[in-house]
């Protein structure tokens, strides 16, 4: 007899993100649709890592992360927002910023609450509270009229928040739009929340790719909305290092102690030697982080140039290592079936801006990663320009 099981995520299916990547390398594409760099983590901090790894740093590290770690984050938090954080009691190392999301998420969300996610939404916020037992609502991002800017409907979210609102989700610099949050920003939020029950989680990783000499918004520097916000981020996006899967969580005491609970039991413990490596490199060289918009920008502004001459309508991103372009002069094809047919016939690997959305209202975008060496911009840009 043929076993069968009642899926707990029966609507989940492979992220598109391993759908493109895998069609891309099948196909021989260049790949621009996964967001990780093609160039190696600074030497400096490898050779930290390698210096404990070979000195001994090789066993569990403590669940909340190393020390000087934590020490090393809540130093950074205060220099860049003014925020004071406890490292023995307000900040966690995690699994990655995915792990922290689906630890704070489990935390809050207890079954039947009302989470509120922002179309274009990551895709990995729903199924982690669809696990709690809790409702996602969705609200899209309003569009600009010149249909190139994303932001919040603040008055849409005023009315979505209800008794039943556990949790709201913001991602901003947001993934997969660019779009940024500013200080106004932060002060109609505080006032929707203000007399609710509801808590934040601010998905940040992209905190240190902000563009123009905008500075990044982050909730930690907002007063009021701190006292109910977990703050997730990660070190993968900013030392070119996705694949160490390092990130942390900082948040009030009371917080931190639900998410710690939670995360002792979904990983335990980060990599040791990775910790005291990255601990060391942060104390020593903070200039890599603080010059990691310029190094972005410049490859921001790059890959635009090279598409200055082709039909893609676009304007550049404002945060984050990902370029959004339009292609409704070139087809009206549906963005999904068309990313695939130019991986395939084309060779070039996008995503679909569709699959982050509950209703595809940016039916005409695609996602672009702009995280590579030039070469691979070049070859990329030349294939699209041909469009």
């Amino acid at each position: 007899m043929k076993r069968t099981i009642a899926s707990k995520l029966p609507d989940v299916g492979t992220t598109i993100f391993t759908v493109m990547s895998q069609l891309a390398a099948d196909t021989g594409a260049i790949n621009l649709s996964q967001g990780f760099p093609s160039f190696d983590p600074p030497q400096k901090l490898r050779d930290d890592i390698k210096h404990h790894l070979d000195n001994g740093a090789n066993q569990y590290a403590p669940m909340m992360g190393v020390p000087a770690l934590r020490s090393a984050i809540a130093e950074k938090t205060t220099r860049l927002h003014r925020r004071s954080i406890d490292m023995d009691r307000e900040v966690t190392v995690c699994c990655g910023a995915t792990e922290g999301l689906f630890c704070a998420i489990q935390a809050i969300v207890r079954a039947g609450d009302e989470v509120i996610v922002f179309d274009p939404a990551y895709d990995s916020y729903e199924p982690a509270v669809t696990l709690a037992g809790g409702v996602t609502r969705h609200l899209p991002l309003s569009i600009s009229a010149d249909g190139y800017d994303f932001s919040i409907d603040w008055q849409a979210l005023a009315d979505a928040v209800n008794p039943r609102t556990r949790l709201i989700v913001v991602n901003f610099p947001h993934n997969p739009t660019g779009a940024i949050l500013r200080d106004a920003d932060l002060d109609r939020l505080a006032d929707i929340v203000r007399d609710t029950d509801c808590y934040l989680l601010s998905d940040e990783v992209y905190e240190h790719i902000v563009f123009d000499e905008e500075p990044h918004c982050s909730l930690l520097a907002h007063d009021e909305l701190w006292e109910r916000t977990m703050v997730i981020s990660s070190f993968g996006k900013t030392f070119h290092a996705t694949g160490w899967k390092i990130g942390y969580c900082i948040a009030p005491v009371y917080l931190s102690d639900e998410f710690r609970k939670v995360h002792q039991f979904a990983t335990f413990a980060i990599s040791t030697p990775v910790q005291h490596g990255i601990a060391d490199f942060l104390q020593s060289d903070a200039a890599f982080y603080q010059q990691l918009p310029a190094f972005y920008q410049e490859k921001r502004d790059f890959f635009c140039s090279l598409l200055k001459d082709s039909r893609f309508r676009l304007r550049p991103a404002r945060s984050t290592f990902f370029q959004i372009v339009d292609y409704s002069d070139i087809s009206n094809e549906l963005d999904l079936d068309l990313a695939k047919r130019w991986t395939i016939d084309n060779g070039v690997a996008s995503i679909p801006l569709s699959v982050f959305c509950e209703q595809a209202f940016t039916g005409t975008r695609l996602r672009f990663c702009f995280a590579k060496d030039n070469a691979t911009l070049e070859a990329a840009a030349e294939k699209l320009r041909d469009l």
